[in-house]
């Protein structure tokens, strides 16, 4: 593997990568810095905690396209063929080939997901942690606006345009990060632009999802009762309403217990 690592100055000097914060462009930089020829780091974690930096960064970067995610934990450098071109008698091809598989190399030479439905993000939130890691901008997510959004993570103001992603795929993978049970990634993500096309706001989904946490975390929900991602977007249950529901479950359970009471007594 070659040692030598370099950045292209239209990357590291363009306004989008500058408006991130210095921590989350350190950690781009140590990450392109121990990727492989092919621009994958397996470690992602590792180095964040090697230079002090936070889940947030990890996230600002992927928010901003800076890297993709794999659900195999594996990200790779976007620019990375812009970055750096190996000689032939020093490249050394990467181990991690089911995710090279995936991606397809634009004209300009950044990589792309080959296919929408491939998308995967690590795990940031799990039903054990359910408080919201990434929020997205309400000022930019109008109840009814489906022309942009903007995410607020470590203090800075993310904000990107429809037209800026293929078929929602950078929103999405925001509001996946959200959601306590990662499974069913593929279909979920073919309900959400399906809804987003029929004009539901982004924020919607997210509120949604926020408000499902809370109603794990009050009924204590065991993580194995929690719906897969694919089946809380297949049903649309950002449309329940989770606070009429706990009541009545509760009034449920009361009304049972007043039956077997009054059976004791007859």
């Amino acid at each position: 593997m070659a040692e030598r690592r370099m950045f292209a100055k239209q990357i590291i000097d363009s306004d989008s990568f500058l408006d991130m914060p210095v921590t989350a462009r350190l950690l781009y930089y140590d990450l392109a810095m121990r990727a492989d020829d092919d621009g994958f780091i397996n470690s992602p974690k590792k180095i964040m905690r090697m230079i002090g930096a936070s889940q947030d960064d990890l996230s600002v970067l992927i928010a901003k396209k800076f890297i993709i995610p794999f659900d195999t934990g594996v990200v790779v450098i976007k620019h990375w063929r812009i970055h750096n071109y190996i000689q032939k008698d020093r490249y050394k091809p990467t181990n991690y080939q089911d995710e090279l598989s995936q991606l397809t190399v634009k004209p300009n030479k950044s990589y792309s997901l080959a296919d929408v439905s491939t998308l995967d993000t690590p795990c940031i939130q799990s039903v054990s942690t359910l408080d919201s890691q990434v929020r997205l901008g309400k000022d930019r997510l109008g109840k009814d606006s489906i022309d942009s959004y903007s995410v607020t993570v470590a203090g800075a103001d993310v904000s990107l345009d429809v037209d800026q992603m293929p078929s929602f795929d950078r929103e999405f993978e925001v509001i996946w990060s959200l959601y306590p049970r990662k499974q069913g990634k593929r279909d979920a993500f073919k309900h959400y632009v399906k809804a987003r096309k029929k004009g539901v706001s982004a924020l919607t989904i997210q509120t949604g999802i926020e408000n499902y946490c809370r109603y794990i975390q009050a009924n204590h929900i065991e993580p194995r009762y929690v719906k897969q991602g694919s089946a809380w977007f297949n049903q649309e249950c950002w449309n329940d309403d989770y606070a009429i529901r706990l009541k009545e479950v509760t009034t449920a359970d009361l009304t049972a217990d007043l039956d077997s009471i009054a059976e004791v007594w007859r």
